[in-house]
C-alpha cells in the first residue's frame, strides 16, 4: 500500500549523515592550508616593549609576590621554600 514511516526516516537520516560528512570533509580540507607567520622576524621586537606587558606595575607586583611566597612558602603554595617575615 504505502511506504512505512520507518523508510522515510531512514532516507532523511541518510541525507543528514551525508550532509554532516560533507561538512566535516570540507572543514578538514580547509584546515590544510600552509600556515604563514603573521609576524615578521623584524617585527618581533615590538612584543618585548614594556607597554605590551599585562602587568601595570612590575616593581609592586614583584614585591607582593615576594611577600606572598614568604607567607605561603611554609605550605609550599608556589613551590618555593622559606617562610617567616619576608625580610630576605
Amino acid at each position: 500500500m504505502g511506504e512505512s514511516p520507518q523508510g522515510s526516516g531512514r532516507g532523511i537520516a541518510a541525507q543528514v549523515a551525508r550532509a554532516v560528512a560533507t561538512t566535516l570533509l570540507l572543514a578538514a580540507l580547509a584546515a590544510c592550508a600552509a600556515p604563514q607567520p603573521w609576524v615578521k622576524p623584524y617585527e618581533r621586537e615590538h612584543f618585548a616593549d614594556p607597554i605590551m606587558s599585562a602587568n601595570r606595575d612590575p616593581v609592586s607586583s614583584i614585591y607582593l609576590e615576594h611577600v606572598y611566597e614568604s607567607r605561603e612558602g611554609a605550605r609550599g603554595a608556589t613551590g618555593t621554600v622559606g617562610g617567616g617575615c619576608g625580610c630576605n
